[in-house]
């Protein structure tokens, strides 16, 4: 079980790390824009104020979705719910696209979610 609920906190983590991080990205949004155009010698005009406002609001509700879906995951896990470990297979595969870091942690939450004893604990 530990294979598929350390990993499943270490997202969490990781994604409240970024919640923390989003209110301060707003005066940068447009430097890092900037850089990302010059990596790849492209051109894109500055972002205005209110789209830069509603780019970080946005982000900022994705994320606690996320949040508030791993922990649900996490506590279902924990309870033995088996919806707990559909929804943790979703997260894993959706993780496996997130390189470096996501695609371990998918790796490991898929073999312990296909785990004999895991599935037979959350089959109730």
């Amino acid at each position: 079980m530990s294979l598929v609920t350390i990993p499943l906190l270490i997202s969490l983590a990781i994604s409240a790390l970024y919640l923390l991080v989003v209110p301060f990205l707003g005066p940068h949004l447009n430097e890092i824009m900037t850089e990302y155009d010059r990596m790849n010698k492209t051109t894109t005009p500055p972002l205005p104020p209110e789209l830069v406002n509603t780019v970080l609001w946005t982000s900022f509700f994705f994320l606690v979705i996320l949040i508030l879906w791993l922990y649900n995951t996490y506590r279902a896990l924990l309870l033995g719910k088996s919806w707990g470990r559909v929804s943790a297979i979703v997260i894993a595969v959706f993780s496996l696209l997130n390189f470096p870091i996501g695609t371990i942690l998918g790796v490991l939450m898929l073999v312990g979610l296909f785990d004999r004893e895991v599935t037979s604990y959350t089959s109730r």
